[in-house]
């Protein structure tokens, strides 16, 4: 017997209805599968930047920039590079940028370094607590003299930090932010980068350097699994239901 009309229409509708729906798992499982592979490419991109900070963090240190090669800078090249810089500290102009670290809360203590050609470069010396924040309680570590100060390459941090943006005006600063904290000071030629300033003690003991944490996190690894693994599901939904039809036409 023949399939009255509407039956052959209600089983036509249900067949675009599947079809549709096999269309969609099949864009979905494209779609998570390409995230998993952007994943992999992802985790060869941070292996290969954890490499090569880990090599610039234990190379012998090189010569700080010079003004002709600060428009050079740059996070990918520069970053945590171990340089040198002699000059003298301008400890009038200290800045202190809120921290907490190993030691517990307090404050980084930033100094711009004036070098012979008459530039300067934004030092963070390292951490003092809250109790010692007052530079009168550590005369001992503010030298008058030149000074070599070895240390790590940074960017500047402009603005803020993720939870709190600098107060410029209130001189509240939660972040280091060269060019800020250089018109704040009242500095002129800063280089666009600072320098971590090394654990070489400081007279008094104080502040403390040495404390830059460098690490990257690095789930890539897990994010491409995660994400592969779901697109063998769809991907299995899929065979499921394909199988389903297959029955359900041969029943049929």
């Amino acid at each position: 017997m023949s399939e009255a009309p509407s039956e052959k229409s209600e089983r036509r509708h249900y067949q675009v209805k599947r079809a549709m729906f096999a269309v969609c798992l099949i864009l979905l499982a494209a779609a998570l599968s390409a995230l998993g592979t952007w994943q992999v490419e992802r985790l060869a991109w941070k292996r290969d930047l954890i490499a090569r900070v880990d090599q610039r963090v234990h190379a012998a240190p090189v010569p700080a920039p010079a003004r002709a090669d600060w428009d050079k800078v740059n996070a990918t090249d520069d970053e945590y590079r171990r340089v040198t810089a002699t000059g003298m500290l301008a400890n009038d102009k200290e800045t202190l940028v809120y921290a907490s670290t190993a030691l517990g809360p307090g404050y980084w203590v930033m100094v711009p370094l004036t070098l012979a050609d008459g530039t300067s470069i934004l030092v963070n010396r390292g951490f003092v607590p809250t109790d010692r924040r007052d530079p009168a309680t550590r005369r001992e570590g503010q030298p008058s003299d030149a000074v070599e100060i070895t240390g790590l390459m940074r960017m500047t941090e402009p603005k803020g930090s993720l939870l709190q943006s600098n107060d410029v005006t209130a001189d509240r600063w939660y972040s280091r932010d060269v060019a800020a904290i250089a018109e704040k000071r009242g500095a002129s030629a800063v280089a666009p980068y600072f320098i971590d300033a090394d654990a070489t003690a400081n007279p008094g003991g104080l502040p403390v350097g040495g404390l830059t944490i460098i690490a990257f996190p690095n789930n890539h690894l897990l994010y491409a699994i995660t994400w592969y693994g779901l697109a063998a599901m769809v991907l299995a939904l899929l065979v499921f239901i394909l199988r389903s039809e297959i029955e359900r036409g041969r029943r049929e």
